[in-house]
């Protein structure tokens, strides 16, 4: 049986891998209050109890625009969290898998991002989490590895694809923005490809090549109003009700937190060294819809 230790219980990602525990994965949720990533000491102390053989960071400060107005906080959890996990797991000898996020890059590039790609992040979630990055590479021995996706939904918490349902239900008419490009991951796809990384290494624990970084979302990329386009279609598809999209620019509907025109993420680097392709964005949008209106 391979036991896996995630940290977070409430988010997309940490129910999501919840789900897959069966007969052969045991998957053991850490969260608050008796792992808070905010409080370094709780993190040492949970993961020293929980029968884990391999740990995934599933949790994160990812409240995007709120971040701006309190940039401690989130660093404190993205930066500080994340190195104290790293450095359990050095102590513990538990490799790691670390999730990150598209908003490191500035989102300046015409085309998809590779994982050499110059970070740049313009907001403090983005900065937050490369520090993040930075520090579990430093801190973990060699034994972590950094998944970046992008554009996270799921049936559970809080994200676009609900939102969108809930506001069809709401209004006659929406307004999205066009003008940012991205890679809509399906959480529950993440998860499934997050347990074969594991498993492999598991079973390769000396293999460098599963220890860096990764770029990890669904496959092919829209916008957000082609993102609603497609909730809107595949939703009265299956007898919901759905209203019409109007695209938009970012200068129209302006927030906090500058997001990038452009956080396509190549994921080319993980299918040819794990063999790990999620599906097309799409399969997840209509998976996620079934799932929420069985």
């Amino acid at each position: 049986m391979l036991r896996i230790a995630v940290i977070g219980r409430q988010g997309q990602l940490a129910r999501s891998l919840a789900e897959l525990a069966d007969d052969d994965v045991r998957v053991t949720c850490l969260g608050r209050p008796d792992l808070d990533l905010a409080d370094p000491p709780t993190i040492a102390a949970a993961l020293w109890k929980a029968p884990a053989d391999l740990v995934v960071n599933a949790a994160a400060y990812t409240a995007v625009d709120r971040a701006e107005s309190e940039p401690e906080h989130a660093f404190a959890i993205n930066r500080d969290g994340a190195e104290a996990v790293a450095i359990a797991c050095a102590q513990l000898g538990l490799p790691l898998i670390h999730v990150s996020t598209d908003y490191v890059f500035d989102g300046r590039k015409a085309d998809p991002y590779v994982e050499g790609d110059a970070c740049n992040p313009q907001t403090v979630y983005g900065r937050s989490k490369l520090a993040g990055e930075q520090a579990v590479l430093a801190s973990s021995g060699g034994r972590a590895a950094i998944l970046r996706t992008a554009w996270l939904h799921s049936p559970f918490g809080s994200n676009f694809v609900r939102t969108m349902l809930r506001l069809a239900n709401e209004r006659d008419r929406l307004r999205v923005v066009s003008d940012q490009q991205g890679s809509p991951t399906y959480a529950p796809h993440l998860a499934r490809a997050i347990l074969m990384m594991a498993q492999r290494m598991a079973m390769e624990p000396d293999n460098a090549a599963l220890f860096r970084i990764f770029h990890l979302a669904g496959t092919g990329h829209t916008s957000w109003w082609g993102l609603a386009q497609e909730v809107m279609t595949v939703a009265a598809s299956l007898g919901h009700k759905s209203v019409p999209v109007d695209p938009i620019t970012t200068a129209d509907y302006p927030t906090p937190a500058q997001r990038p025109a452009n956080s396509v993420l190549d994921c080319g680097h993980v299918q040819a060294v794990c063999g790990i392709r999620l599906p097309p964005w799409q399969e997840g949008v209509r998976a996620c819809l079934q799932h929420l209106l069985a």
